[in-house]
């Protein structure tokens, strides 16, 4: 049997004609850069994410970069993040001249870890106090972290909090949605997320009418009016065709979710049943809305060996992620060293994302449960 990781074909037969209308409009019209679609998708994502304002951007990236400018964070700047999380969150930083602080995670939901937080300012000089300037927390896997405690050390050090969303559009901590909570929200809508663009694109909400305001011009060059320009933004703008199929996506996105929920609940009954619940770490749900971007097990052994097991079954899979950002080549200029971030460091030796995808069957299930307790078994049956 084959399995893939994600199945994108599969959800594109169940709204085939819904996005074939509105493309046709976009081809129709020939306005294919921001517009009334765009607009339409801001209010919509505003509204879904429980957020003041939404501006549609090219991507994920660009959301967080986008946002860190409006933010003033700047060459020789420090930003507390995450090294267990995409390149993206640090790399952004980077870009800006600024420099990421990392800060290990929470063992159980792979988030940023608020007490470790903590530890590091304390940790800080003088100097380094006065650069700081920001904290990126990631809702990683399409479960927030632990907000509460990162907002109430934000205020207490005037740092500037830039949620990178991106695997966690929906998702919620204590009744409040994902992206609202910070300064700043960060959203992608990369094929592979649970809302997925045709392409690149993102959005960021803020509900600050300052902020909004000053994303807005930076989207398009620090353009205001056209040709007219008091600052140097980018081309962060997102295009019509994109956000006319994320807005089909959209009404669909609750009923996914909760198809995505479901398979979660299958998986630790399969994983039970098979007693594989003692053998495998299954994902931790710490959280009220867990959104199931990626189901995430751990394997205390032989991670790798499982990998080819499984695939030679069929079976897609992926490993989020295999390198924690501080061991990366293009930072070793930051001078850190492997144990400085001991749980992200084995979180990437012994993680391992299965499908979850909301078109994943009942059969295809089981077949992946039972390949993996056959592994176990050292025994292919």
């Amino acid at each position: 049997m084959k399995i893939p990781l994600l199945d994108l074909k599969g959800q594109y037969k169940t709204i085939k004609e819904e996005i074939l209308r509105v493309t046709n409009e976009i081809f129709e019209s020939q306005y294919f850069i921001l517009g009334p679609h765009v607009e339409n998708l801001e209010k919509d994502i505003a509204g879904y994410c429980f957020s003041k304002h939404a501006l549609g951007v090219s991507s994920g990236t660009d959301a967080l970069l986008i946002s860190l400018m409006v933010a003033d964070i700047g060459a020789k700047d420090l930003v507390l993040t995450t090294p267990y999380t995409f390149f993206a969150t640090a790399g952004s930083i980077v870009r800006t001249g600024a420099l990421p602080v990392f800060v290990d995670i929470d063992p159980d939901t792979y988030n940023i870890s608020p007490a470790e937080i903590e530890k590091k300012i304390g940790s800080m000089t003088d100097e380094e106090l006065s650069k700081l300037k920001g904290i990126i927390p990631v809702h990683l896997y399409g479960q927030c972290a632990d907000m509460d405690p990162i907002i109430e050390t934000a205020r207490k050090y005037d740092l500037v909090i830039i949620e990178d969303a991106a695997q966690a559009i929906g998702a919620e901590y204590k009744s409040r949605r994902a992206g609202s909570m910070g300064d700043f929200g960060c959203f992608s809508f990369f094929p592979s997320k649970n809302l997925g663009a045709f392409g690149d694109g993102g959005v960021v909400t803020t509900d600050s009418d300052d902020r909004y305001e000053k994303l807005y011009k930076l989207r398009n060059h620090g353009s205001h009016p056209k040709y007219y320009h008091k600052m140097v933004g980018g081309n962060f703008r997102l295009d019509a065709l994109q956000a006319a199929i994320v807005s089909v996506k959209l009404k669909h996105l609750d009923n996914w979710t909760k198809a995505r929920q479901e398979n979660a609940r299958k998986y630790r009954e399969l994983f039970k049943d098979a007693g594989l619940d003692t053998a495998v770490k299954l994902p931790v749900e710490k959280e009220n809305r867990h959104i199931y971007n990626q189901f995430v097990i751990s394997v205390p052994e032989r991670r790798d060996e499982l990998c080819r097991f499984i695939s030679d079954a069929g079976i897609g899979h992926d490993v989020y992620y295999p390198v924690p950002l501080h061991l990366q080549e293009c930072f070793s200029y930051l001078n850190y060293k492997e144990g400085d971030c001991p749980v992200a460091e084995n979180a990437a030796k012994h993680t391992l994302a299965l499908p979850i995808y909301p078109e994943l069957s009942d059969r295809q299930q089981e077949y992946i449960v039972d390949k993996i307790k056959a592994f176990y078994l050292k025994k292919v049956s």
